[in-house]
């Protein structure tokens, strides 16, 4: 697959210059208008992943693709992405609204965002918001876009509680669907562990190649836990096998290959840590119900 689009590309392609600061000991941070760019045409956002997170308001009817999921937005939204995940816009009418980037670096001391289910992949990225929302929300990158173009001295500290402001806000209008009154003991910790160590081998791509760590005896050995401490674990906080999670982040990972990548079958089948492209294929009718082939063809 490419590689992540950085900063430095995004700019030369919307805008054709470089902000001074795209590159500081802060990190970087920036807010633009939707309306600005899009003219009243369909466009096209490519299908991709990028080196920075970006919290967008837009109002108007479009498709979103990211990992292998597909959104209609009917009217407005308030959408998430992340470097981990790559995705597509395609918009069906002039469109309005605001977005904001920033890079890792610019929210390190709030720790690692990615691990907000909103920027999970298998969270939820794009809520659809009422008109009611809609307000509230505008008023949100009101307030990020005055701060930024303000000389207060602590700027950059109030945009970052903005953001987190706006994470949460996303976050509210879904149940949660996992427990807070459980303690988070030891299973949940070895679980979380494990979800870290799977999640960051992907996504697969030209300088990441392939996984590396594939059976649950794997991940075991990696985390310094008995397999089967492991195996209660994880089926303890995710009601699944450990063998199941996997399988099915590996079959997320195929489809996003298959539709976005030029590889072919066997080049993936590979990359995914099988020795044998018939044992791709088979795994891969499996889960799916159809072979990568046809999959990729429909």
């Amino acid at each position: 697959m490419d590689k992540p689009e950085s900063l430095e590309e995004f700019y030369k392609r919307k805008f054709s210059w470089l902000p001074e600061n795209i590159r500081n000991d802060i990190g970087h941070f920036n807010i633009f208008d939707l309306e600005a760019y899009s003219q009243g045409k369909q466009s096209t956002i490519p299908y991709r992943r990028r080196d920075f997170y970006k919290v967008m308001l837009v109002k108007g009817h479009g498709t979103v693709y990211y990992a292998d999921q597909v959104v209609d937005v009917k009217k407005q939204a308030l959408a998430f992405s992340n470097p981990l995940i790559p995705y597509k816009w395609e918009h069906h009418e002039a469109l309005k609204g605001q977005y904001c980037i920033f890079n890792q670096h610019f929210m390190h001391n709030f720790g690692n965002i990615s691990q907000y289910e909103i920027f999970q992949p298998s969270g939820n990225h794009i809520f659809e918001l009422t008109d009611e929302q809609v307000l509230e929300v505008e008023t949100m990158f009101a307030k990020l876009e005055k701060d930024f173009n303000s000389d207060y001295k602590y700027k950059y500290d109030s945009i970052r509680s903005q953001i987190l402001e706006l994470i949460h806000y996303g976050m509210k209008q879904q149940p949660n669907i996992l427990t807070d009154k459980q303690p988070f003991n030891a299973s949940h910790r070895i679980s979380a562990m494990f979800t870290e160590l799977l999640e960051r081998q992907f996504p697969i791509e030209d300088s990441h190649p392939q996984l590396e760590i594939r059976s649950a005896s794997d991940f075991a050995e990696h985390l310094n836990v008995h397999v089967n401490h492991l195996n209660r674990a994880v089926k303890e906080t995710t009601g699944k096998t450990t063998t199941q999670v996997i399988a099915e982040r590996v079959i997320q990972e195929a489809k996003v290959l298959l539709k976005h990548s030029k590889w072919n079958v066997g080049e993936i089948a590979f990359a995914l840590g099988f020795t044998e492209v018939p044992h791709f294929n088979n795994f891969f009718k499996k889960h799916v119900g159809t072979s990568p082939l046809k999959f990729r063809e429909g």
